[in-house]
Order: C-alpha cells, then structure tokens, then sequence
C-alpha cells in the first residue's frame, strides 16, 4: 500500500511540475501579438461648418491641425490612440445666396482638441487599413473674426441684406469654450521599417456641444461645430 501511495504522490508531483512548466509555452502561444505602444506626429487641413438653428447662410471654412499622438495596441487588430491637437474650426458666411457677394464675413475657431480612438486595423506587415472612432473633448483657446464690413453696426449699411438671412451670429461672443463630440475616421498605414510607419488619415469631426447660449430664451437653439479632416502622421515604435 506505501509503495502504491508513493507512486501515487511521485505521479502527481510530476504532473504539477509538467503543468508549471507548460503554463509559460501556452501563455506566449496565447498572446503571439506582443505589446506595441508608438508615439508620433500629426499634421493636417480641415474644412469646417457649423449647425445653427435657425439656419445661417454659410459655406465651409479651411484650417489647420497638427499635434502629438500615442497608440497602443496589444491584440491583433485592436488597439487605442490618445491625442492632443491644435485644430481650427469655424464657418464662413455664404452672401452669395443673398445675391450680395461683396460682403465677406469668416470666423475661425482654434481649439485644443482630445480624442480618444479605438483603433481597429487590419492588412500586411507593410501596409495597413484603419478605422478610429471615438470621443473628443477640446476647450477653445482662439476667436479669430475676418470681415470686410462692420458686423457690429449692420443698420450704418444701407445696401446690406438684413432682411433675407440671420445675423446675429456675426457679433455674438462664444458662451461654452468646452467642445465635445464625436470622431470617426479610417486611412492606411505604410511600415518603413520595423519602428517607424507614415499615416494618411480622412476624419470627421461631429460636435455636440453649442457655442452661443441654448436655452429657450436665446436667439439659437442649435450652434453645433463639426469638421472634416486630412492629415498625415509619423510614428515611432518604442515597444
């Protein structure tokens, strides 16, 4: 019975060392996509609008976006990517639906923007697709009014069209510098070697926050801001 009870202990001691020892081989064959975390670059163009309610007669402004980037990936084709940018937004008064073209009138908004993107990628070791989605938050750090005419006084104007659109958002003052909304892009991704990789990336940009007061007492009721995006950007792999 002891030599029995011996080969039984000899034979389960044998069994955990062997699972101990297997547990490391199945963990790496578990996880075969290792960590990967870049940081990188970003520089690009915008074409913004906005939504007002009542309507405003506009037509879409260009700006500018650049700034740093992070992404961390660590699953096949899921990763995240963090951001902090300097991106303009804004809108441009369309007076040629008014039949009065000389008049301009564009109003640039610049923002420190923070999106925060699910990062879903597939495709070869040399070239990858792309699709990010996610939230971002900005706080406005510019308010930039270009106008060939005084926006403030539109009664000293005797040939402007007042009576055939709104314009009480020429010399109203931003309410809420905080921004937030929704982005979501997609672009392809170029390896130039193990560590470092060119990115081409068309965003679009929907916010959901007003810029002018919105309650039932104000002039607008909708003052929403959303953009569309191209930019390239440079990553460097550190893990």
């Amino acid at each position: 019975m002891k030599a029995i009870s011996l080969k039984s202990s000899l034979g389960t001691w044998l069994i955990c060392v062997m699972a101990m020892l297997m547990v490391p081989g199945i963990a790496k064959a578990q996880r075969e996509y290792s960590p990967n975390f870049s940081i990188g670059v970003r520089g690009g163009a915008t074409l913004s609008s906005m939504s007002f309610t009542p309507e405003v007669h506009q037509s879409m402004i260009q700006g500018i976006t650049m700034g740093v980037t992070a992404r961390y990936t660590e699953e096949k084709y899921f990763g995240l990517i963090a951001e902090v940018n300097i991106t303009q937004r804004g809108w441009k008064e369309d007076f040629a639906r008014d039949e009065a073209p000389q008049f301009q009138y564009e109003r640039k908004l610049t923002y420190i923007q923070i999106p925060l993107l699910t990062h879903i990628y597939f495709g070869s070791k040399k070239v990858k697709g792309f699709f990010n989605l996610g939230p971002e938050a900005g706080f406005m750090i510019g308010d930039k009014i270009t106008a060939n005419f005084d926006y403030k006084n539109l009664d000293a104007i005797p040939d402007f069209p007042k009576g055939t659109r709104t314009n009480e958002q020429m010399k109203m003052d931003v309410e809420n510098k905080f921004d937030y909304g929704i982005a979501g892009g997609a672009g392809v991704e170029f390896f130039i070697n193990r560590r470092n990789s060119l990115l081409l990336e068309g965003r679009y940009y929907f916010g959901i926050g007003n810029i002018f007061k919105d309650s039932k007492r104000d002039f607008f009721a909708a003052s929403r801001g959303s953009s569309i995006e191209v930019s390239l950007a440079y990553f460097f792999r550190v893990l």
